[in-house]
């Protein structure tokens, strides 16, 4: 038998494969054929613990004392404040710039800002209601202009930590703001392959993708008037979303009342799957991809949000980042397809409240 005899068709449900990412210019590994190994590395707790609305102890709860002793106002809703522990800092250094082939290094400035999404403590996003997220949106577009508009202010990165498990070290909903002078490198390599592509077809890339999705209806989860969520193709973590706007958008900036409204609406829905996957409050990170705030024209960029969760096959198991992952490329078992149909057929009413 020779050796053409012996080679089966190619099945990308159940042979090993690799993935293009346009957004970054990588690959990701594709191992569909181990999702059914049995698992005996490390799992996670699980905690199902009932939080106050009110936690005395927590420096982000409404008229409580800060660490640095100041004391937040009674809020109600969305409160935004300077990060008490940022990592970036607003002071502009000299600095003379050294040529150097190993030892390059330049001053980073910038502000770091913590929004607190509502006075509840004991809420998530999945649990809040959409007319609340939707004021965290207002938020956010009104966060973006205003440090973007600062002359040395050339990226707004908006995003939240979810859970332990992603470090997040304090239970009270809300996510962080980091502004700065550079475009970050992750945003910068997709800057670059956006423009390639707008170059080159006169087109949003971002546009372009979804339409081909929609037309497969594979990977989409969730569809409004306004979005799509959907597993990227090129997913790398088990159970990874992407909301993108339908409208070419290049920032918040531009969105309407209605868009703002469907965008709440559909970050409500795609984290309520989340947690009715396992019945838990799921962890994620998750951030606003948008155009820089350089002053420079931006029309390849399209609004996208990325959801990054880890948890693999249940509550317990959690994807790690190791071996090969990180001395060669990103590599995951079970398909961007199998995640998609089990998202899709999660319910968007909340677990908690379907047990009630």
């Amino acid at each position: 038998m020779n050796t053409l005899e012996m080679k089966s068709s190619f099945n990308q449900k159940s042979h090993p494969h690799r993935r293009y990412n346009p957004l970054l210019d990588e690959w990701i590994l594709v191992s569909p054929q181990r999702a059914n190994r049995p698992w005996q590395g490390q799992t996670e707790k699980t905690l199902q613990e009932q939080l106050p609305a009110h936690d005395p102890n927590c420096y982000l709860c409404s008229g409580n004392v800060r660490v640095n002793g100041e004391r937040n106002p009674d809020y109600k809703g969305v409160y935004v404040f300077d990060n008490d522990f940022g990592s970036l800092m607003k002071d502009d250094v000299e600095f003379s710039e050294e040529t150097s082939d190993f030892f390059l290094l330049k001053p980073e400035r910038g502000i770091n800002r913590v929004i607190c999404f509502s006075e509840n403590h004991s809420l998530t996003l999945p649990e809040m209601e959409v007319g609340d997220i939707k004021k965290v949106v207002d938020v956010w577009q009104k966060q973006y202009e205003e440090l973007g508009n600062l002359d040395y202010i050339n990226h707004v990165q908006i995003f939240e930590n979810k859970g332990q498990v992603m470090g997040c070290s304090n239970p009270h909903p809300h996510g962080q703001i980091w502004a700065q002078s550079s475009i970050p490198s992750i945003v910068s390599k997709a800057q670059e392959n956006l423009k390639k592509y707008f170059d080159k077809n006169g087109t949003s890339l971002l546009e372009d993708y979804v339409k081909k999705e929609l037309e497969i209806n594979e990977r989409i989860i969730l569809e409004n008037e306004d979005f799509v969520a959907l597993v990227p193709f090129w997913a790398v973590w088990p159970y990874e979303t992407m909301i993108v706007s339908k409208r070419k958008i290049e920032d918040l900036i531009e969105f309407s009342e209605e868009e703002k409204h469907s965008l709440a609406s559909m970050i409500k829905d795609v984290t309520t799957k989340y947690d009715n996957l396992f019945e838990i409050s799921f962890p994620y990170s998750a951030g606003i991809h948008q155009s820089p705030t350089d002053g420079k024209l931006h029309p390849d960029w399209h609004f996208h949000m990325h959801f990054y969760p880890p948890l693999l096959r249940s509550a317990e198991v959690k994807k790690f980042m190791v071996g090969y992952e990180m001395l060669a490329e990103a590599q995951r078992d079970i398909t961007p397809e199998q995640s998609a149909a089990i998202l899709k057929s999660l319910s968007v009413t909340h677990y908690k409240i379907q047990s009630k």
